[in-house]
């Protein structure tokens, strides 16, 4: 409470008097004594804004923001670790904690960028300087050498680089005149605005510059929808605190409540219902929930009151009350809403805080009767959509109660259904407890062939292991499953139900780590679809899962707007890279999209190995709703090198104080035996919610898709030559191979920005574009480098398609060229290279005038020889 009040404080002077925290929600553990806390409502650990958990990747104490989009779009969430909440050793390395907030809210809620960059500490200006990386340019330190690379503690220049060595720190004045930035330096006392186009530092390599367009922090906070018609408090001498409301959730209470009339199309839609529900109640739901089922066509039932799950015979005694018969031919999703309330509040009085798992496909003209009834309930609606004729405001439960949505097409034949169900989890942060879904096969196998897979059990997971089975015929398939020591489970080792078409197996224990190949042998003539889900917990509570998170970057989307699709990979906070990511998103009408998402940094990907894959999403079969799935799988994964990859609070080395440099402790050192290293492969499957597509044309359309704006050029020097580098865009976007390059090239950035076809234009006829997704590298010589005018020179690229659409303007690289200088001691100013020429020079006229004088000497003493 005393890091938000501080901070809102600093907010409100920061943005102008324009913002401040009103009041905020903070949702205690369930495992902590209860107190007479508040029940949430909608409020969940996974939807927070602010999560506080351990250190990612066993790193440090750094606050971050998961910031996955471009400029100015909203991040996931800020993590804390309990250590910087309560360690007041770590003012002095982040600032106060208020103050790390500001930082990490701006990040957060207006997409901004740091003004840092800790790759490129330093940089060349264009009037020769080397300064340090930061926002404002006013700020003022010293340099302060630490490593082997000094000569007696003093910093040297790579003579390559004409930057300095590694080990070369910029040290601050606690002390400063300068005001800003706090998107650089937080926690300077003086430093309370966001740097502003008046002040803003556009040379320095950071990412605010190069995913921004070069505007500043606060150009981009003012454009934000929160400024709009916000004029800055005329009395702003004093603001009223946030108020702060304490919440505890302790049992997680659910309600099913299924649709069973006939206006969901398809003979086997009861049976896929309860396959589904039944796979959701012996196997997804944690343990110590507590669950009811109603069902609904023209009125409501209850099937089942809430039953409180101990064990595995209250499963199943809840799943013997699953619907075995459709209703009738209407639907009253209200009727069946209303008791669902009926069936919570049975257990304590109280329906805050509980969940409702909808599953619906019928019209119902009348669902706004019970709409704010369900709204002010307080328990969380989770809707599944099946067929093209449900009604359209079904998802409106969803967004307004902070629930789920997910969506499956008619083609009940496949496992979009069961997929959907094992993606309703717990959202209270507990990973051990909750169920991860390692496999999901389905195909239609021709008679007498068969559906072979194999699935790896990774070290992570392993408890409570089952896989299901599903089929169309009477009989059952012949089933074959065997574990990496070659032991052999078959049908009689499965439990078969031979009505609804389902069989299932638990592997006893903690099923065995490596390779399991499952077999399913269609054993009638006729075709028909076959399936294999495979479902596991985590192995040891002490030790996190490898999850999937799947999502979208809109609910609503109007064509020909781009979509993204992001797929984040981790175990606890760590990201997992090298892993192949497959989406697949399927209309209600049409045939299923297939995407491959990249963490390359390229294209749609912000960041790169930050464990978040994406792809744009750009064509679309049809206007409707359409439904998200992942598949992942690595045969082996990499640990990530690099430090932190997201927006976080810098580590800040010490400071200089009165003349004296007072040092902070090193940073810690990275663990270098992540667990990582030793999975090895894995497999992962994901449903990844639902969403609306409007405005598309019908019949054949004109390209109306450009490539992707390019966010990783790159240029260097070689041989008096610019080295370009970026990854090759698309036709579409990231799809396809585009038809050429403008290059273009200046001396300030914003000319490139601003007028970029007046900058100066670059020959680049002999480049033939490589498909998207590949290495691009040109090399040029320009006309300014040759002639000695600059040092330094800037260059941006459009890349076009056939029909001559031009992407967005790329980030804009900067190229120096160095006259390698001597070292020199450090210094409180900024170093400039031709200062440091016109020193070199002087030391050769010393040398020449010592040797001449010598030489004068040695003449006179030969002579009186």
């Amino acid at each position: 409470q005393g890091m938000i009040t501080e901070a809102s404080f600093h907010l409100f002077g920061a943005t102008g008097g324009r913002a401040r925290f009103g009041s905020v929600k903070i949702l205690l553990p369930p495992t902590w004594a209860a107190k007479g806390y508040e029940a949430p409502q909608h409020e969940a650990y996974d939807t927070a804004d602010v999560i506080v958990a351990p250190p990612y990747w066993k790193y440090g104490d750094d606050p971050y923001t998961l910031q996955p989009g471009a400029c100015g779009q909203m991040g996931r969430y800020i993590h804390f670790t309990p250590n910087f909440l309560v360690n007041d050793n770590l003012t002095d390395i982040y600032g106060s904690r208020g103050r790390v907030f500001v930082h990490e809210w701006a990040h957060l809620r207006w997409g901004v960028f740091d003004e840092y960059d800790t790759e490129r500490p330093f940089y060349v200006t264009a009037r020769n300087q080397v300064k340090a990386t930061r926002c404002s340019s006013d700020l003022t330190g010293i340099y302060v050498c630490e490593k082997k690379s000094c000569t007696e503690g003093s910093c040297v220049i790579n003579k390559l680089t004409g930057l300095f060595k590694e080990g070369c720190t910029f040290i601050h004045e606690r002390n400063q005149t300068a005001v800003s930035s706090i998107m650089y330096m937080q926690n300077l006392s003086p430093v309370a605005e966001f740097c502003d186009e008046h002040n803003h530092n556009r040379e320095a390599p950071n990412l605010q510059n190069r995913m921004c367009d070069y505007r500043s922090t606060w150009e981009v906070i003012r454009n934000s929808i929160d400024f709009k018609n916000n004029p800055p408090m005329t009395n702003s001498t004093y603001i009223t605190p946030p108020s702060f409301s304490l919440l505890q959730k302790r049992d997680r209470v659910i309600c099913l409540v299924l649709d069973i009339s006939k206006t969901i199309s398809g003979d086997n839609w009861i049976n896929r219902l309860h396959q589904a529900a039944e796979l959701y109640l012996l196997q997804i739901v944690e343990e110590n929930s507590h669950v009811g089922i109603v069902t609904f066509s023209h009125r409501g039932e209850v099937k089942a009151y809430v039953r409180h799950i101990v064990s595995d015979d209250v499963r199943k005694q809840l799943a013997s009350h699953l619907p075995a018969a459709p209703g009738s031919r209407a639907a009253n999703v209200c009727a069946g809403l209303q008791l669902a309330l009926e069936v919570i509040r049975k257990k304590d009085g109280n329906t805050y805080g509980s969940e409702i798992v909808l599953v619906t496909g019928g019209q119902d003209s009348n669902m706004k009767k019970c709409f704010s009834d369900m709204v002010n309930s307080g328990a969380v609606i989770h809707t599944i959509t099946v067929g093209s004729s449900a009604a359209k405001e079904i998802e409106h439960f969803s967004k307004e109660t902070g629930g789920l949505k997910f969506f499956v097409p008619e083609r009940l034949d496949f496992s979009d259904l069961l997929d959907v169900f094992s993606g309703i989890l717990s959202r209270s942060g507990d990973t051990f407890n909750q169920s991860i879904q390692i496999e999901s096969a389905c195909d239609s196998v021709g008679g007498y062939k068969e559906l072979r897979r194999t699935v790896t059990v990774d070290s992570t997971v392993g408890r409570e292991t089952f896989f299901v089975a599903t089929w169309q015929t009477p009989g059952a398939p012949e089933m074959s499953l065997s574990d990496p020591s070659g032991k052999s489970y078959t049908n009689k080792d499965f439990d078969i139900d031979s009505i609804f078409h389902v069989a299932r197996l638990q592997i006893p224990g903690i099923a065995e780590t490596g390779e399991w190949i499952y077999t399913l042998t269609n054993t009638h003539p006729s075709p028909q679809v076959l399936t294999m889900m495979v479902t596991s917990r985590a192995a040891n509570s002490t030790v996190p899962a490898v999850t999937v998170k799947a999502h979208m970057s809109k609910d609503i989307n109007d064509y020909p707007n781009p979509m993204v699709v992001y797929v984040q990979v981790s175990q606890g906070f760590s990201p997992i890279l090298g892993a192949n990511v497959t989406a697949i998103i399927s209309p209600q009408n049409g045939d299923p999209i297939s995407l491959e998402l990249f963490d390359n940094g390229a294209g749609s990907d912000i960041v790169k190995s930050d464990g978040i894959y994406s792809k744009y999403l750009f064509s679309f079969p049809g206007n409707g709703r359409y439904s998200l799935k992942v598949h992942v799988h690595a045969s082996s994964t990499i640990t990530p090198q690099s430090a932190l990859p997201w927006s976080h609070a810098l580590y800040i080395p010490g400071y200089v104080e009165n003349g004296k440099i007072k040092m902070n402790p090193s940073r810690p050192s990275i663990i270098r035996n992540d667990l990582q290293i030793r999975r090895g492969g894995f497999h992962r499957a994901a449903a990844g919610g639902s969403f609306i597509i409007s405005a598309v044309p019908v019949g054949p359309y004109a390209d109306v898709f450009p490539p992707c704006k390019i966010i990783d050029l790159d240029a260097r020097l070689e041989d008096h030559k610019v080295v370009l580098s970026w990854t090759a865009p698309g036709d579409d976007f990231d799809k396809g191979q585009a038809a050429g390059y403008e290059i273009r090239t200046s001396e300030t950035p914003l000319e490139l920005r601003d007028n970029f076809y007046k900058a100066t234009f670059v020959n680049a006829s002999s480049l033939s574009p490589e498909r998207a997704g590949y290495k691009e590298i040109f090399a040029f010589k320009p006309e300014a480098f040759t002639t000695g005018n600059i040092s330094i020179i800037y260059v941006a690229i459009r890349a076009m398609d056939e029909v001559l659409l031009h992407s967005e303007l790329s980030n804009i690289a900067q190229a120096v060229m160095f006259i390698p200088p001597m070292d020199y001691p450090p210094s409180s100013v900024e170093f400039s290279v031709s200062t440091i020429l016109l020193l070199v020079f002087g030391l050769l006229a010393v040398i020449c005038l010592t040797g001449s004088t010598a030489f004068c000497l040695l003449k006179k003493r030969d002579k009186k020889t």
